[in-house]
């Protein structure tokens, strides 16, 4: 009898919006199937690890409800009826509704919004091509970085840092706002290699004690948005007791007399009133990293979701250059290497088809962009269309209500282009069916280590899906544009772009499916200098320079933010009608909305919860299992309690972000979360929200 084929293996990258971007081997059954996904082993990051969500990958390639054909609405908004149509049909009816939308409103009134549904550059920011050739509304992108980034630019000049595979040559290591081994797993595999070899000490700090702190060896448990407290009373530890490298700050810091006499006053007994920790545990982190030279500093993005979050981050990143960490392997501190790759994306972005200087709208406020806000609508015409990629706002955006009343518009002409029928497409006149990674090709660039990785296709894609990139480009076409990459593949754009940046032939790349970052070690730490012109670290963070470097919007007057590295007391208050900080932490079988479909991740987490401390819960009377309702002024939420000690009281977690129709009355969590944007910048504040608590 014959036997089946054995499945052959190819090499992939992982897509998804997470810093380490694995390289994995994917089991082909045949032109249409996929098998087993495992973590590349001969890749030095990745190391043959990867998340649980992506080994599953299959239930969610070959998922049935994926959707397979373009869709046009028959219902109402938001009712989930639709009908079949031709892509034709589509693609007539969106360029001829968005060319009478533009003679009556201006090219303005269509605002193309995306984001990190998938981190391959092809596929992900090809939309600004069609942003571009249009003369639509710009969008400014502060959803994740535009509170971390900064931080880090203000202090260091340039967003890089030493290699993460460094770790495991590391004698302490620091994970500082980011629950690893939920969002990103291959920093415990290193973390754990130095334990294990080194004997390294391996320190955790956040709101609660989630799987990363349960592995460490020092755990401190702080009050959401006091990180920057903790971090200025080690700097103060460092110059009282003789442990900060003077002479390293003399030489490569603006570390100052100012600076010093304002570090004098962030006592440990000031910042244990503040972050909840005891004096003994902020003494003892402060002599472990300063008696540890090679402390490696891994900051995340959870601690910087504050309204104060970007000043966190730029004293978190200070501790590093107080004590000289920064000179030895496997020493210093790292957040993304996104600032490091010198790329030439200007085909995929197609920047000199732009139409005059359209108005630039933040994507955390298009839930005021949606109703009406002048301020957030810049002054401008209303939004009258949307056509988007990669990205569910109507889940995943702030101040939810808001978002689902301006989706809910029937004067909205809105386009999604997806793979699943999210809360997003549900809301949409024409829903067009999407390839998912593994069915197109593209390359991806690991902003959380050294390597661009070549992602190719592997598998067609079922029913009359379409990618990204043809989709755009078929729009390009309807609207008279011409463009040199409308007579290109997906394959050819990504050959042209590492032509253009200089990493050579697509062919030669291909035999190893990578490209190693083209930066030396003394770059990545900071050896021949920092960002700034003069080469010095700013301890006195540079929001300014920062800004012009980057072409960040002020958002407040720049004499409000603090002179130097400190605690920012600008959380949103708790008070008695609102007595709880809630904090909206990302869930380990979910990546945002993602995978929110696959049975693997609806099996581990089958319904939406909050973590109660059981002192709270005893006296507001609520026990185990409790149906429980979260509420501000932005409105209200259910879910189900779950007692936990493993934080302060009055903080309130709930983590993940599940589909609102699996909260009763189809209102997600993220109806509780403010847009307001985040200072100096802009951002929104996921984990920073003051709610009331109360049984259903």
């Amino acid at each position: 009898m014959n036997q089946p084929a054995a499945p052959r293996i190819a090499r992939s990258v992982c897509p998804h919006d997470c810093p380490s971007t694995c390289a994995l081997d994917v089991e082909i059954i045949d032109e249409n199937t996929i098998g087993r996904v495992r973590g590349a082993k001969d890749d030095p990051y990745t190391a043959g690890v990867i998340c649980e969500k992506v080994a599953r990958y299959a239930e969610r390639i070959h998922h049935p409800k994926r959707l397979t054909q373009p869709l046009r609405r028959i219902g109402k908004k938001g009712d989930g009826q639709f009908t079949p149509i031709s892509w034709d049909e589509a693609f007539d009816e969106i360029t001829s509704r968005w060319s009478a939308i533009t003679a009556e409103f201006g090219a303005e009134a269509i605002w193309p919004y995306f984001y990190a549904g998938t981190m391959g550059h092809v596929h992900r920011d090809g939309i600004e091509r069609l942003r571009h050739a249009g003369g639509f509304s710009l969008q400014y992108d502060t959803i994740c970085t535009g509170t971390a980034w900064p931080g880090f630019l203000a202090g260091a000049g340039r967003l890089t840092g030493p290699n993460p595979e460094e770790m495991a040559e590391s004698d302490c290591i620091v994970i500082w706002g980011t629950n690893a081994v939920t969002t990103q797993v291959n920093v415990m595999t290193h973390a754990m290699r130095a334990r294990k070899q080194r004997g390294a000490k391996v320190v955790a700090i956040d709101i609660y004690r989630n799987d990363t702190m349960q592995q460490a060896d020092l755990a401190l448990v702080v009050r959401p948005g006091t990180d920057g407290a903790l971090a200025v009373a080690v700097m103060h530890i460092l110059l009282r007791d003789n442990l900060a490298d003077r002479a390293y700050m003399a030489r490569w810091t603006d570390f100052s007399p100012e600076f010093e006499a304002h570090l004098a006053t962030r006592t440990p007994a000031w910042a244990a009133e503040i972050t909840g920790l005891s004096v003994d545990e902020i003494e003892a982190f402060a002599r472990l990293v300063g008696t540890t030279p090679k402390t490696y500093f891994r900051l995340g993005y959870g601690f910087t979701r504050q309204r104060n979050g970007a000043t966190t981050m730029h004293a978190a990143l200070s501790i590093a250059a107080m004590t000289g960490a920064w000179k030895h392997k496997g020493g210093g501190a790292f957040h993304s290497n996104s600032g490091a790759w010198k790329l030439d994306k200007s085909l995929i972005l197609g920047a000199e088809l732009a139409q005059g200087t359209p108005r630039e709208l933040d994507m955390s406020e298009i839930g005021k962009v949606l109703t009406g806000d002048a301020a957030a609508l810049r002054h401008g015409p209303p939004v009258k269309a949307l056509f988007i990629q990669n990205t569910n706002p109507v889940n995943i955006a702030p101040e939810q209500e808001l978002t689902r009343a301006g989706f809910a518009r029937e004067d909205l002409f809105t386009v999604v282009h997806e793979q699943f029928m999210t809360d997003t497409a549900q809301m949409a006149d024409i829903v067009l069916p999407a390839t998912m990674f593994l069915e197109h090709n593209d390359y991806y660039r690991r902003g959380g280590h050294t390597r661009v990785l070549y992602g190719p296709k592997l598998v067609d894609a079922p029913g009359e899906c379409r990618s990204n990139f043809e989709v755009v480009n078929e729009l390009l076409r309807r609207l008279g544009v011409e463009h040199a990459s409308l007579g290109m593949t997906d394959r050819d754009m990504v050959a042209e772009t590492f032509r253009r940046s200089g990493f050579g032939e697509l062919a030669e790349v291909e035999k190893t499916g990578f490209v190693e970052m083209p930066q030396t070690d003394a770059q990545s730490h900071f050896a021949e200098g920092f960002g700034w012109p003069d080469g010095r670290y700013r301890f006195a963070p540079n929001w300014a320079g920062v800004a012009a470097a980057k072409g960040y919007n002020w958002v407040c007057d720049p004499a409000e933010m603090p002179r130097f590295a400190d605690h920012w007391d600008v959380t949103e208050r708790v008070d008695a009608t609102t007595p709880f900080r809630l904090a909206t932490s990302p869930a380990r079988a979910f990546l945002n909305s993602s995978f929110a479909e696959t049975p693997g991740s609806q099996k581990r987490h089958p319904t939406p919860t909050v973590m109660v401390h059981p002192a709270d819960a005893s006296r507001l009377g609520i026990p185990e299992g409790d149906r429980v309702v979260l509420g501000n002024a932005r409105g209200e939420v259910e879910l189900t309690a779950t007692l936990f000690d493993g934080m302060q009281t009055g903080v309130l977690i709930a983590e993940g972000l599940h589909p609102n129709a699996a909260h009763v009355g189809g209102r997600g969590i993220n109806t509780l979360i403010g847009s307001d944007p985040v200072k100096p910048f802009g951002g929104a504040a996921f984990h920073d929200t003051s709610v009331w608590l109360r049984r259903a």
